[in-house]
């Protein structure tokens, strides 16, 4: 029994994951647009981080790529965005801000809520992508431990309760020919 205890504590622990679910590359008027729901659970050293005063950088990753049969894949296009989590004691408020814009929440569940959500980021051009051909697309989420405070960094390296992340999110499209492009 007791050498049972003993090895149950020394088990490694696991890094808190993050599931992409439904990604998705839809083309619109101003371009290709990317939606997904991440679904993930705060660790409990990191929720209290964010009510102490720390702000969690979270990054969201696209990519696509041509697959090429002489050479390696060819990168169409590489996006990043960084998403801010962070709490103000005076106002007793969660933000989430991403650039200058931010939006507050009266609960951490909400703020994580709209963080899980990504809707409609356009992330290339139409004219970028030639129709017909297959490409690969690609999405993950994460928390970026180089855009934390020094100490935290620090802290983050040797805790593995500061990893957060989500494995590449992978999926193929072929685009359609438009109506105006038949011509």
């Amino acid at each position: 029994m007791l050498l049972a205890i003993l090895l149950l504590g020394m088990v490694p622990a696991v890094a808190a994951e993050i599931e992409v679910r439904q990604p998705v590359l839809v083309a619109g008027d101003d371009g290709y647009a990317v939606s997904a729901d991440f679904v993930f659970d705060l660790p409990a050293r990191l929720e209290d981080a964010v009510t102490r005063g720390v702000v969690l950088p979270f990054v969201i990753e696209f990519e696509i790529t041509r697959r090429r049969w002489w050479w390696l894949d060819e990168s169409v296009v590489t996006r990043s965005q960084t998403v801010r989590l962070s709490y103000h004691a005076l106002t007793r408020q969660y933000r989430l801000s991403v650039g200058a814009l931010h939006q507050s929440f009266s609960s951490l569940e909400e703020a994580l809520r709209l963080l899980s959500r990504l809707r409609h980021w356009t992330v290339l051009e139409r004219s970028q992508l030639r129709s017909g051909d297959p490409y690969e697309a690609a999405l993950r989420l994460r928390l970026d431990i180089s855009q934390l405070p020094k100490p935290f960094q620090i802290s983050a390296l040797a805790n593995r309760d500061w990893t957060l992340s989500s494995d590449w999110a992978r999926w193929s499209f072929v685009p359609a020919s438009l109506p105006s492009e038949a011509r």
